[in-house]
């Protein structure tokens, strides 16, 4: 499971302040101000640049050249986030130690193990000079920020130092970051890896059936049949459990079938439209905090006007339109990373097996400095393959194989979408970039729409990637990445509409395998059930549907509850009478008002927990600490929670049958909500006590100063199943609805704000209408600030 850094950063900063070690940065006195109408010079400008703020602070940005352009964007989005791109480029590059302390090093030496600076500085020098030339410009706009602020912001002083120039390979070290947070963690393979060498055979096909019911539904006769149930062997492996002490520590990780980390996106041609115009919709689920991963922003330049998101630190508009074609993003869940098991004898110390025979690991020392202590020195080794990792795998050691981590495998090719036309131009950008993969979904002004993915995609040899495998004699291993013009591609489907919610999509006979490890599909199954209804819809119907609380997943477990809760179970368990009244009381949705869904949700856990301990707790010998990170556990858990009446012992019932099993997890869950919830009843617990919106600023995590940074507390609609995502700090980081050439039309929102200054107007000014669901133009609006930028006179 990935390690939540913002969790880090607020620790250590906390520990910081209480150990007083905040201190004043030389020269700093108060937080930058935003100054309108002054023209001000700006190193390599080739010619005036005017940038307006809007009543959101949205700035659009009206130049010559891209270039000019670029430049300007660095510097104003620095003006806006720059303790926030500091930390990105800090965190990636494994340097958060020195300015936070301790609580970071592990975190940094991760990075540093992963050889991340190195490889960002070989992915920099590889990149074309058009790309570079862009990295430059931003450069050059942010360090003009730095050498005129009249203060640094306010982190800045609590932590009592100063930014360091802004170099190009830091953008690339933040699209490394971006890259690191939607991958498919190491923690995937590993679990395979385990699995499939303790359980018999059989077993893994059912634990990781490629297709869901929802998905099934999708896909129709591409769908492949389900693996046949192995019975025998899940009645072996629970008896084999009933004999054994259970694990110590829980079988499955936390975030173990929810898979939040994704995003919904849909395009609809023109045939379906209210007037002809295709639309997009794009929301993407992210980590939430303060301020906000996106920034705001239009930029216009000679012929060209773009206007979405850009993710600080880079300049490229991630989503958006440049009037003639809008695109948006959703993870692909693309299996861009192995572990190579490495072969190695006792009697060669230091050597590796490779194809071309035996080699000494490079080795290397990591300096790593860290806050009020003396430096710290990691040990890194790599092989040709990759970086060794910190963990063995089965008493072997591995080497990481990473996209990210290849110089051919990582560019900012989204830069070239301000010029496409159509669909098929974005397809043909969209397919030669590299960087992280995902769908990208597509609508074009002449109102066609269209699907592919984008970033580099291994060519395997040998293996499937599934598990690890050793590389040593030739025979698996990569043999470059997929040529563009093989990766998948849909094009105005006869359906009218295009739907991803990181879900398997229908690919067609003789496609390339990307991944294996899609998440479950009711998402894209409710959207596209809405949209088949739908008719000439426009941008309003589609925002709506963002927001849409429909929770029908649950179903399964709300009438498995009701089945157990008879007459004659509540007579011997009169205390789930309270239970029973909270789940008939349900109405299918994820609102603030519904009651009856945090039983259930804890129900389906608790299930989950129960049966996979069974299966798995007694499998583990050779890695006991691991937690299985399983990216779909309700496939098969429904699947014998359905038979399990005609064929028992298929999980852990106890001494009382199968319906007695169902009643302890019944009486688990109420337990554990009651303790949760003060004891309140069940029956008049909503969602919104259990479903609240929690987004932090890393300095939030201290009492004196949360009121102020962080965003309210509150009841937030949604599910980790509803296509209104929402489950911890997870959630829609922003929504789009856009017709390209209809941008005036468009729809934009995301939490918190455009600055990440807390005593600036634009520091939560985004956030009402986003809890509230209210849309917000996606264009800026009349401007209120106006700053020109000259070129300096030579």
């Amino acid at each position: 499971m990935k390690r939540d850094i913002r969790s880090l950063l607020a620790s250590a900063l906390v520990s910081l302040a209480a150990a007083g070690c905040a201190e004043r940065a030389p020269g700093v006195t108060r937080a930058p101000a935003q100054r309108a109408g002054n023209a001000t010079t700006l190193s390599g400008l080739e010619d005036t640049v005017t940038v307006t703020s809007d009543r959101l602070g949205i700035p659009t940005i009206r130049a010559s050249s891209r270039q000019d352009a670029l430049r300007a964007l660095g510097l104003i989005t620095a003006r806006d986030r720059m303790f926030q791109m500091d930390l990105l480029r800090r965190s990636s590059g494994g340097r958060l130690a020195e300015i936070l302390g301790r609580g970071l090093l592990e975190a940094d030496t991760r990075q540093r193990q992963f050889g991340v600076p190195q490889a960002a500085a070989a992915i920099l020098a590889r990149l074309p000079e058009s790309q570079r030339a862009a990295l430059d410009a931003y450069a050059e706009g942010v360090n003009a920020y730095l050498r005129s602020a009249e203060a640094l912001p306010v982190e800045f002083q609590k932590l009592g130092y100063r930014p360091e120039p802004w170099r190009p390979e830091d953008s690339v070290l933040v699209v490394l970051g971006m890259f690191n947070a939607l991958s498919e963690s190491e923690d995937i393979e590993r679990t395979q890896t385990v699995l499939t060498q303790s359980l018999p055979k059989g077993v893994m096909p059912f634990l990781l059936e490629s297709v869901d019911p929802y998905t099934r539904s999708l896909l129709g006769a591409q769908a492949a049949a389900p693996p046949p149930l192995p019975a025998e062997a899940l009645r072996a492996l629970v008896a084999q459990g009933r004999n054994q002490r259970p694990p110590s520590r829980r079988v499955l990780s936390e975030d173990a079938g929810e898979a939040p980390i994704g995003s919904n996106g849909w395009a609809v041609a023109g045939k379906r439209t209210r007037d002809g115009r295709a639309i997009l919709a794009n929301d993407m689920h992210l980590q939430l905090g303060v301020p906000n991963i996106w920034y705001r922003a239009e930029l216009r330049y000679g012929e060209r006007e773009v206007a979405g998101v850009v993710l600080p630190g880079v300049p490229v508009v991630i989503v958006g339109t440049n009037r003639h074609v809008a695109w948006g993003l959703t993870s692909l869940l693309g299996d861009v990373m192995d572990l190579v098991r490495i072969e190695t004898l006792p009697e060669r110390p230091g050597e590796y097996r490779t194809p071309s025979g035996w080699r000494r690991f490079d080795v290397a020392q990591e300096t790593i400095k860290v806050r009020g202590e003396p430096d710290a020195s990691v040990t890194v080794r790599s092989t040709i393959w990759g970086p060794v990792a910190a963990r063995p795998l089965l008493g072997a050691p591995v080497a990481i194989r990473w996209t990210a981590l290849d110089p051919e495998g990582v560019d900012i090719g989204l830069l070239e979408m301000d010029r496409v036309r159509s669909v098929d131009d974005a397809v043909a950008v969209m397919s030669a970039a590299g960087g992280p993969g995902c769908n990208v979904l597509l609508a074009d002004r002449a109102g066609r729409v269209a699907w592919t993915v984008t970033g580099r995609m291994p060519r395997r040899r040998g293996f499937d990637g599934s598990v690890s495998v050793s590389w040593a004699d030739g025979r698996a291993g990569w043999d470059g990445y997929l040529a563009p013009a093989t990766l998948p591609r849909v094009v105005d489907p006869p359906s009218g509409f295009i739907v991803n919610a990181n879900h398997r999509m229908p690919l067609g006979e003789g496609a390339p395998v990307l991944g294996h490890d899609y998440v479950n599909g009711y998402r894209a199954y409710r959207i596209t059930e809405r949209l088949r209804e739908a008719r000439q819809v426009a941008e309003a119907d589609l925002f709506q549907l963002q927001l849409d609380t429909r929770a029908e997943f649950f179903a399964f477990y709300r009438d498995l509850a009701l089945r157990a809760l008879t007459g004659e179970a509540l007579s011997k368990r009169p205390a789930l009478a309270e239970a029973r009244r909270a789940v008939a009381a349900w109405d299918g949705r994820a609102d603030v008002s519904s009651v009856g869904l945090p039983l259930l949700v804890r129900f389906r856990r608790v299930l989950a927990d129960d049966v996979f301990a069974a299966w798995l707790g007694p499998n583990r010998a050779a890695e006991p600490d691991l937690e299985l990170a399983l990216p779909d556990i309700d496939t098969p858990l429904q699947r014998v929670l359905d038979t399990h009446a005609r064929s028992a012992d298929l999980a852990p019932a106890p001494a009382g049958g199968w319906d007695a099993f169902v009643l302890a997890a019944l009486e688990k869950a109420v337990t554990a909500v009651k303790q949760e919830n003060g004891g309140r009843p069940l029956d008049q617990l909503e969602w919104g006590a259990v479903s609240r919106v929690r987004i932090a600023h890393p300095l939030g995590a201290s009492p004196e100063l949360a009121a102020l940074l962080n965003m309210p507390d509150e009841p937030l609609a949604g599910c980790g199943f509803c296509v209104r995502l929402a489950v911890h700090a997870v959630a829609a980081s922003e929504r789009l609805v856009v017709s390209p050439g209809h941008e005036q039309d468009g729809i934009l929102h995301m939490p918190a704000g455009q600055s990440g200054d807390p005593r600036s107007p634009h520091y939560r000014d985004q956030q009402r209408a986003w809890v509230d669901g209210r849309p917000l133009p996606l264009l800026a609006g009349p401007a209120e600030h106006t700053i020109t930028l000259v070129p300096e006179r030579r």
